[in-house]
């Protein structure tokens, strides 16, 4: 524990599902942890009472990431706390995890305007915070990028949601290589399906759950919880000399 004691960390998407169990992770190993929210304040606030009342470190900061415009908000409005709290606008830590999906439906019935609100959350906000993080994120600093087991598993109902996670995949690879020399890591994270808030319906239905369930090779869900603990490895000094890889934190689905 207390692994990240003195860092500061960006969570995008932290107020639920796997972006909040992030949070709440790094929190609990020291970090000050800045929860971004798109539009739901009230569960980022949450967020933060929790963590607070754990004894721990955090802010809620919002801006709504499908523009350019909304990611350089973000990264003023953090400026602006991060001045108030440590002195400078630094941080240590970047977990691109915001996203949204896409509603299930054939290749042929998928609309531009779905095809571009993907793509916009999902790939052009992280290409374009990390690229506007470039001269805050300290050396030897942590990106990890929630990305998806779908970029194995072949799921053409949501092809369009698929691509936004290959995207991410490579964008991996060519920011490892580019920030390397400065000691800052990039890994991806691939989660399958997760209990969230977003899956609840799917898993209410006891003849899906136990299709998924069936399909994961030891045998659940996978927790909010499992995929944080990957990120704090990942966020540690023990990730230290791993950089450019894709984690698959499925449980083995589909294999």
């Amino acid at each position: 524990m207390n692994q990240l004691n003195g860092k500061v960390a960006l969570i995008t998407g932290g107020s639920r599902g796997i972006g909040r169990g992030i949070a709440l992770r790094l929190a609990k190993e020291g970090a000050l942890v800045a929860v971004h929210y798109g539009s739901r304040s009230d569960a980022a606030e949450e967020v933060v009472r929790t963590i607070v009342a754990d004894g721990g470190k955090a802010f809620a900061v919002g801006a709504n990431l499908d523009s350019v415009a909304g990611v350089e908000q973000l990264v003023q409005l953090l400026d602006e706390e991060l001045k108030q709290r440590t002195g400078g606008s630094e941080f240590d830590i970047l977990v691109n995890n915001a996203g949204i999906g896409i509603a299930q439906q054939s290749y042929e019935e998928t609309t531009e305007t779905a095809f571009d609100d993907v793509f916009a959350i999902n790939v052009k906000a992280p290409f374009f915070l990390v690229q506007k993080s470039l001269s805050r994120l300290r050396n030897e600093g942590r990106i990890i990028n929630i990305s998806s087991g779908v970029t194995r598993v072949a799921y053409p109902s949501i092809m369009a949601y698929n691509l936004t996670k290959g995207a991410i995949n490579t964008f991996t690879l060519h920011l490892a290589k580019l920030l390397g020399p400065r000691g800052i890591t990039v890994n991806a994270v691939l989660p399958g399906l997760v209990r969230t808030e977003m899956n609840a319906a799917f898993l209410d239905s006891p003849e899906a759950q136990k299709l998924s369930v069936d399909a994961v090779a030891l045998g659940r869900v996978g927790e909010p919880s499992d995929i944080a603990d990957v990120v704090a490895f990942l966020s540690s000094s023990d990730g230290r000399f791993v950089t450019a890889q894709l984690l698959d934190a499925t449980g083995g689905s589909h294999l």
